[in-house]
């Protein structure tokens, strides 16, 4: 149902219930005639034709926009006014149907005000019906407002992400084409599986779980013909995760990171081990490596991972996803993620 239909709607009942309450009244008080009732009709159609070219005005003079200080009088003075209007209007019809002379005394003044009250209540109702849904309009405009700032800022994360995913991707592949040219084919091709996955991914907010782990399996396989047996990788898996979607790529920056400041770090180098479990309707994903924190400042490529990490959380779930990275021994780094179910995206 749209505007106009509820507004004539409500404009009917409101003035039909109350010259309706008027008409109990007379029945009671056995004051009730035909030409009280048909008074009582003629303040029906007097209350909407009036009432409705008082919304005209409110319209066409823009009142709803004029400060509340300044609107306050504007109503007093126009409930007066149209009160009293109806009720001399009113008793003109009225004492022409009693074939009597037309005239007003002090006692008029009463009912003049007693209508002045219900225009009055109709202005409140008019006000405050416009109010809340100018301030619907506008808190529509801010969330959209917030999302667009949201993708924006999103699609700006996304393109740091690729350049530098590529950029160390590109130097391992690199570093294998004098050492071991086959091997620089194997993982040119990984590479490229990769490369192929990164760029459909930027077309989506979130992807399949099981897509997410592809792309991590064919990075490490790639940095596992880099690092040979200085790398082990570990996967355990709960098969419920693949019903989970995620950020595209959240898992590989951190994968990366663990290659490239804790693995990398050691001589004998060490373990990567990438697990999920869901509990509650939330996706638990933990990253193990081998590795140590420091309590000096992160240098600027750690801090990019954690803090994009965080970044694209936010943006996504607001507070209801979770990113921890803490020393969960003397040599183990990990990384635990909870990502939440989304019900609509």
């Amino acid at each position: 149902m749209n505007k106009t239909a509820v507004y004539w709607i409500c404009q009917i009942l409101g003035w039909f219930a109350f010259v309706f309450i008027n008409a109990v009244f007379l029945r009671i008080s056995k004051d009730a005639s035909h030409v009280s009732y048909l008074s009582l009709f003629i303040l029906f159609l007097l209350g909407i034709l009036l009432s409705h070219l008082y919304r005209y005005v409110i319209i066409r003079f823009k009142w709803l926009s004029v400060k509340t200080a300044a609107l306050v009088p504007l109503f007093l003075f126009s409930a007066i006014f149209l009160g009293s209007i109806t009720y001399v209007i009113g008793g003109i019809f009225n004492s022409l149907l009693l074939s009597q002379k037309i005239q007003f005394t002090k006692s008029d003044v009463a009912g003049a005000l007693n209508l002045s009250f219900i225009y009055l209540v109709w202005s409140l109702i008019y006000f405050l019906v416009n109010f809340i849904e100018n301030y619907r309009k506008e808190e529509i405009k801010n969330l959209r407002y917030e999302a667009s700032m949201n993708e924006i800022e999103l699609n700006k994360l996304k393109s740091q992400l690729n350049p530098h995913f590529m950029f160390n991707a590109m130097n391992s592949i690199r570093a294998l084409i004098d050492e071991n040219p086959e091997k620089s084919k194997q993982a040119l091709t990984q590479f490229s599986n990769v490369l192929r996955n990164t760029l459909q991914m930027g077309k989506t907010k979130l992807v399949p779980f099981s897509q997410e782990i592809q792309l991590v399996k064919d990075y490490l396989d790639v940095e596992s013909i880099r690092y040979e047996e200085r790398l082990q990788v570990n996967y355990n898996l709960d098969i419920a995760s693949s019903e989970f979607e995620i950020p595209p790529m959240i898992l590989q920056t951190l994968v990366e990171n663990a290659i490239k400041h804790g693995i990398s770090k050691f001589a004998k180098g060490g373990y990567i081990t990438v697990s999920s479990k869901v509990e509650n309707d939330t996706l638990q994903i933990a990253i193990k490596n081998t590795g140590k924190l420091t309590t000096e400042k992160i240098d600027e490529s750690i801090g990019f991972g954690i803090n994009n990490t965080k970044q694209r959380l936010y943006l996504l779930y607001n507070d209801r996803a979770n990113f921890k990275i803490e020393q969960s021994s003397e040599n183990e780094v990990t990384c635990t993620l909870l990502i939440p179910k989304m019900q609509n995206k």
